[in-house]
């Protein structure tokens, strides 16, 4: 990972560079909840999502599968990803079950949510929520 190191500050993503933090239940396969783990086996991969996710990967980005499924079923995730030919970077599991996920980080966040098809992603002007400033 080529990161930029300012002194005294955490390392920043080089200019261009995405730090993608992917669930995979409901996007990029279908939504498996963790109590019926041996569907997690038999699942298929969202073709659109795999083929957008590796490229990503090919294009230099970092893929981080950020997921609510729990540490024991890591291994199944990593077996599932590895078998279906997904490029990543890490998978992180204990993600808080339940959505409405409101991320406060001292580095720039953005959010996009999943509605039934990964492409490239578009600029497009919102709402959000943040801080007020003084």
């Amino acid at each position: 990972m080529e990161l930029d190191y300012i002194e005294h500050i955490s390392p920043i993503l080089k200019d261009g560079i995405k730090n993608y933090l992917i669930d995979i239940d409901g996007t990029i396969t279908d939504d498996v909840p963790n109590e019926e783990p041996e569907r997690m086996v038999t699942c298929e991969p969202f073709p659109d999502a795999l083929e957008t996710i590796n490229k990503w990967y090919d294009e230099g980005h970092q893929i981080c599968f950020f997921t609510s499924r729990t540490e024991n079923l890591k291994q199944i995730t990593i077996d599932w990803l590895d078998k279906h030919g997904f490029k990543y970077h890490s998978v992180l599991c204990g993600k808080p079950r339940g959505g409405n996920y409101h991320w406060i980080d001292n580095h720039l966040v953005r959010a996009t949510r999943y509605k039934g098809k990964f492409t490239d992603l578009i600029e497009k002007q919102v709402t959000i929520e943040v801080f007020k400033e003084d």
